[in-house]
């Protein structure tokens, strides 16, 4: 096992789009780890020279280097882990998550978010972040402790997909958004390119499930991360687990949608890993999985199942 640095720059870093056509930056072998330096803005959303807060010279290269840059997830990536295959599965151990910056931005933007109707204006607030006490302050006073997560973790779509916006999630991973992804978890990926092409971003400070106003308190993470490639295993759409709950995962445009396939998958797990019946693991999940709304402002709405630890297995 080795262990691998990956750094923000304009060469490693792409801004809102996924595809399989793109080069790997960076080549691993199944157990390595990665310390990878994600970034997070544009330069409408920079605080001003006079607010104190540091702009990491990162975040400021890669702004140049993509002048004129309205939206998009700063991604860095892909990382291509040695004999991954279509087919295989991808895991994702998330070891650590750590501030990249003393501060971070919440934004509502027109026409975005969940309720567009009732917020018509752009809405920009800077947030400072203390970063050894891992907590942020909001205008009007209130101190949140950070739960820091990346909104973004996914490999390359299936080929036929094309170039895609980072904005939907969809079955490669990608915006996910869900809150429970931090340090400590670990997330299963479908592989759909040789090399998987493992990309990441979108730092969240903070996130309620939701994430209802179109973003979170967005801002830089440093993440370290630990790939296991498992060969053969075939996965339909991505996974995850906690040190306390399996999870399931649905995305759907309609939101009736993403919570069947949440469930189903839900189901599905629970009779891969026990001798019940479906008709049991459905009745046992409406008992004991309780499925939260991920987002419902990224286009594809998520819902995630959480099942406790301990309680089948």
């Amino acid at each position: 096992m080795a262990h691998h640095t990956l750094k923000a720059s304009p060469q490693t870093v792409r801004a809102g789009v996924f595809s399989a056509e793109f080069p790997p930056v960076l080549h691993i072998a199944s157990g390595d780890t990665v310390a990878v330096q994600c970034v997070s803005g544009r330069a409408a959303v920079l605080p001003p020279p006079d607010s104190g807060l540091t702009i990491p010279p990162e975040l400021t290269a890669i702004i140049e280097a993509n002048a004129g840059l309205k939206s998009g997830h700063l991604l860095t990536g892909p990382i291509a882990i040695d004999g991954a295959e279509p087919g295989d599965t991808l895991e994702i151990r998330i070891d650590s998550i750590e501030p990249g910056a003393d501060w971070g931005y919440n934004m509502i933007a027109p026409l975005a978010g969940t309720l567009p109707e009732d917020f018509p204006d752009f809405h920009l607030m800077h947030i400072p972040v203390d970063q050894a006490r891992r907590t942020c302050r909001m205008p009007w006073g209130t101190e949140l402790p950070l739960a820091p997560f990346f909104g973004v973790m996914g490999v390359a779509p299936p080929p036929r997909f094309g170039v895609i916006a980072s904005k939907e999630p969809r079955i490669h991973g990608g915006n996910m958004d869900n809150k429970e992804l931090q340090a400590g978890s670990t997330l299963f990926l479908p592989v759909h390119v040789p090399g998987a092409n493992f990309s990441v971003g979108d730092g969240h400070g903070i996130q309620g499930d939701g994430e209802v106003c179109v973003t979170a308190l967005e801002m830089c993470l440093d993440g370290r991360f630990a790939f296991i490639l498992h060969k053969g295993q075939k996965l339909e759409v991505p996974r995850a687990e906690t040190p306390t709950h399996y999870i399931s995962m649905g995305m759907n445009e309609d939101l009736d949608q993403a919570m069947k396939q949440a469930l189903r998958e839900m189901i599905a797990f629970i009779c891969a890993r026990t001798n019940l019946s479906r008709e049991q693991a459905y009745s046992f999940c409406s008992m004991a999985v309780d499925f939260h709304v991920t987002q419902t402002v990224n286009g594809e709405k998520g819902v995630h199942g959480m099942l406790k630890k301990g309680l089948l297995f």
